[in-house]
């Protein structure tokens, strides 16, 4: 349909002291991701979010960040914004609080 968003599936890739969240658009051979490093402590600092201008406008940074917000409510970890996008998402989700490192 027009107007409706394509499904977006993000996978997590890594562990121990860094990782990658990839999010893949149905139809679209870009992938964007969003990068993380250990700062230990269980805290990860997510350093960068990047989406190719193709699959841009579609949500697919915001997925990237709900995936990671996700695994820190369920793994117990907290999150150092160090990404701009990622910070302006947690101003945004105050109920994303308590996961701010």
């Amino acid at each position: 349909m027009p107007g409706e968003k394509p499904a977006v599936t993000v996978t997590h890739r890594g562990g121990g002291g860094s990782g990658r969240y990839v999010a893949e658009v149905a139809g679209a051979r870009e992938t964007g991701h969003l990068d993380w490093k250990s700062a230990g402590d269980g805290v990860r600092i997510a350093t960068h979010t990047i989406v190719p201008r193709p699959i841009g406008g579609r949500g697919v940074a915001a997925e990237l960040i709900k995936a990671l917000v996700a695994d820190a409510q369920e793994h117990g970890f907290r999150i150092v914004p160090q990404c701009s996008y990622v910070a302006r998402m947690f101003d945004r989700h105050p109920e994303w609080a308590e996961l701010r490192a």
